[in-house]
């Protein structure tokens, strides 16, 4: 019989020692195309096939977090396999009454949930995994009792934004009462040295340093992980050679077998945690409606759309040019009672909707967030929204869409489409957090219906796709059609 053995390289790769043919086999098992591939520069000058092969035929390696897909393809060919040192891969014996003995040690001010105490007892055990939690479960609790529990490793937590370094900071501190001193963030022009025994960063600020600085950690908790397909980031993961301790956590997968598998390669095996219905459906997040407002154009528009049939980045710069549309958003945004996010892709679209928004009601209190606006501003509005009502914050995708925790939000309106389903959902999870007066909150999905006869635009097809993505989700939401009066 063919056989297989697992054996642990170092902290990022495990080796298979096996046959060349069983190698070749792997190779081709572990082989993916990347999604929409075609259209990267790389691929176009045929530098580059398309595909991620995360096998290396030549050294037999693969990411440590990939073992039980490799259990997964033994079994599947009658192929006997063994662990030279199975301890390196069993579970670490700890219990429920081990963990809320932990917890207990940590005086914290409020009580786990069930569903984050069972997150936090799966990681102790499998010291690998990737959380899969919606936006607003909490889980910044779950990092901060991981991060006290390894603390004695000292514990690298990467997050995407300066926003979100301050934010997890002030969690650990003023919530869950950490001491201060074991806290240290790193942004754009920060200390990298520190004796802290957490260090709270942007992924920017760290993945040029020496693979030396990366020896320090023992533990690594990567927040919003989606985002660790990136080279930067697989860089950062790769140097953490001696880093036996890495959970990934985030709200939403993009579907795509591939990243799935280098997310899990480089962190462990997906371990769902709750989901949002669930949270719905005890109260823990608000209730969400959505109203799905198709804007349609006038003939003349259609007509001069299907002649010249634009391609995709010239259908957004279209439409998020076209001044019907901005005021038909501004108008809405100004008549939503509370605390309003309003969402954008491009600085000039997001610069025109607060030229028209201010214009139109120059008391109404407006904020303008985007990459160009310092961390501590954005903790500063995120603050305010908090303890204001009738705020309207005008923000990117980039800034606000993943991450920033806002319990006083009670719309969200998509002032530019995306069929992203990343984006999608973690923009919806900014209006889902409760606070003691509010309870739902109301999503303003915006559309653009500029078909004509056989041509349908694309942005309008990426609609349909976020319909799906709605249903899949049993989301409850509403269609409105709505006549677009005025040109361009």
């Amino acid at each position: 019989m063919d056989s297989l053995t697992i054996t642990k390289y170092n902290d990022v790769h495990l080796k298979v020692n096996c046959s060349q043919d069983i190698a070749y086999e792997l190779g081709e098992y572990f082989t993916f195309t990347v999604p929409e591939a075609k259209f990267s520069p790389a691929f176009k000058n045929k530098l580059w096939d398309g595909k991620i092969r995360l096998f290396h035929l030549m050294r037999h390696t693969l990411y440590g977090g990939l073992a039980h897909h490799v259990q997964q393809f033994a079994e599947d060919r009658n192929y006997s396999l063994q662990y030279e040192s199975p301890n390196d891969f069993a579970e670490h014996p700890f219990n429920q009454a081990d963990a809320m003995q932990f917890v207990s040690s940590l005086n914290l001010p409020l009580t786990p949930r069930d569903y984050q105490l069972d997150a936090f007892i799966h990681c102790v055990r499998n010291r690998r995994a990737v959380l899969l939690s919606p936006t607003a479960s909490g889980k910044s609790l779950i990092i901060y009792m991981l991060a006290q529990y390894w603390k004695s490793s000292k514990v690298l937590i990467v997050v995407p934004t300066i926003g979100l370094v301050h934010q997890l900071a002030s969690n650990f501190i003023d919530e869950y009462g950490c001491d201060s001193k074991l806290v240290h963030k790193i942004f754009s022009g920060q200390e990298k040295v520190t004796d802290a025994q957490f260090v709270i960063t942007t992924w920017q600020s760290i993945y040029q340093l020496s693979p030396k600085w990366f020896q320090q950690f023992g533990a690594v908790i990567g927040d919003e992980a989606h985002q660790f397909k990136a080279k930067s980031l697989v860089g950062i993961m790769e140097n953490l050679i001696v880093c036996p301790y890495r959970i990934g956590l985030t709200g939403t997968l993009d579907g795509s077998n591939t990243n799935k598998l280098v997310l899990e390669g480089l962190f462990g095996p997906v371990h769902k945690v709750t989901t949002t219905q669930e949270l719905m459906q005890d109260k823990t997040l608000a209730q969400l409606k959505i109203k799905s407002i198709v804007l349609s154009y006038e003939d003349t528009f259609r007509q001069q759309c299907a002649r010249q049939k634009p391609d995709y980045k010239t259908e957004l710069r279209i439409i998020t040019q076209h001044k019907a549309r901005t005021n038909f958003i501004a108008n809405l945004t100004l008549s939503l009672e509370n605390n309003t996010l309003l969402l954008f892709n491009f600085i000039d679209h997001g610069k025109m909707l607060r030229d028209v928004i201010q214009g139109k009601d120059p008391t109404r209190k407006v904020f303008f967030v985007f990459g160009g606006v310092e961390g501590e501003e954005r903790e500063s509005i995120r603050h305010y929204v908090e303890d204001n009502q009738n705020v309207i914050v005008i923000a990117s995708y980039k800034t606000f869409s993943t991450g920033v925790n806002i319990k006083n939000l009670h719309n969200i309106v998509f002032g530019s489409p995306s069929k992203s389903r990343i984006r999608v959902f973690q923009s919806i999870g900014r209006g889902l957090r409760t606070n003691e007066e509010k309870s739902s909150a109301v999503l303003y999905d915006i559309a653009d219906d500029f078909s004509w006869k056989s041509y349908k635009n694309t942005t309008l097809q990426h609609f349909s796709e976020r319909m799906k993505m709605y249903n899949e989700e049993k989301f409850e939401y509403k269609i409105y059609n709505v006549q677009l009066k005025g040109t361009a």
